[in-house]
């Protein structure tokens, strides 16, 4: 086996592993690391047997010990930044699936990116909608999307947008929203649909 040479904020990551300690698909764990990428948390240098994570300003974070207390600590550090890094994917599943057994992250990825360049950019955008509204709406929109066949993310941001101009705050709203534009585009009107033009007391 080959020996790595590790240096301080630095670990050896295998997907499988990880993706077994927290109950995710392979792909979801590496797409999560591909956003801590993104986000400058860390840094992924991969070969075709493991990948080597360095965790970002990772001398900013220690405590100014003097060296030989340093030396004695760095033993344990490699274990605990592999244990920090797995909680912080967890979190993230949790803060993008809460609410939801479905992740717009794996929805995403089975259904909308077939045939379409993988990009760590549209992962920032549903996350950034999820954040803006609620991962159970994002994943309705999606879910539009499929049913129509439109590829990436461009088509369903629109539904987002057209929802969030409506007023549309849940799943709820947004069904009697898309029954309201249904039943308004087969009587043949073309103006934007309000909030105020369908109902939300039922």
């Amino acid at each position: 086996m080959k020996v790595v040479n590790l240096k301080p904020g630095q670990f050896v990551f295998g997907r499988s592993r990880a993706a077994s300690e927290l109950n995710m698909k392979e792909s979801t764990v590496w797409k999560y690391m591909k956003l801590l990428e993104k986000l400058d948390s860390i840094s992924l240098n991969s070969n075709n047997k493991f990948t080597v994570v360095t965790v970002d300003k990772w001398g900013d974070y220690q405590s100014h010990e003097d060296d030989d207390e340093q030396q004695k600590n760095n033993k344990g550090t490699t274990k605990e930044q592999q244990k920090n890094t797995n909680k912080n994917l967890k979190n993230l599943k949790n803060s993008s699936s809460s609410g939801s057994s479905e992740d717009p992250f794996d929805f995403y990825h089975e259904n909308l990116q077939v045939g379409v360049t993988t990009s760590p950019f549209v992962y920032q955008q549903i996350e950034h909608w999820m954040n803006d509204v609620t991962p159970e709406i994002v994943l309705a929109a999606m879910k539009l999307s499929a049913k129509k066949e439109k590829r990436g993310f461009d088509y369903t941001e629109g539904i987002l947008k057209k929802w969030i101009e409506a007023g549309v705050k849940s799943l709820e709203d947004a069904r009697k929203f898309e029954q309201s534009f249904k039943e308004t585009r087969k009587a043949g009107f073309k103006k934007p649909i309000k909030k105020e033009d369908f109902d939300l007391s039922d």
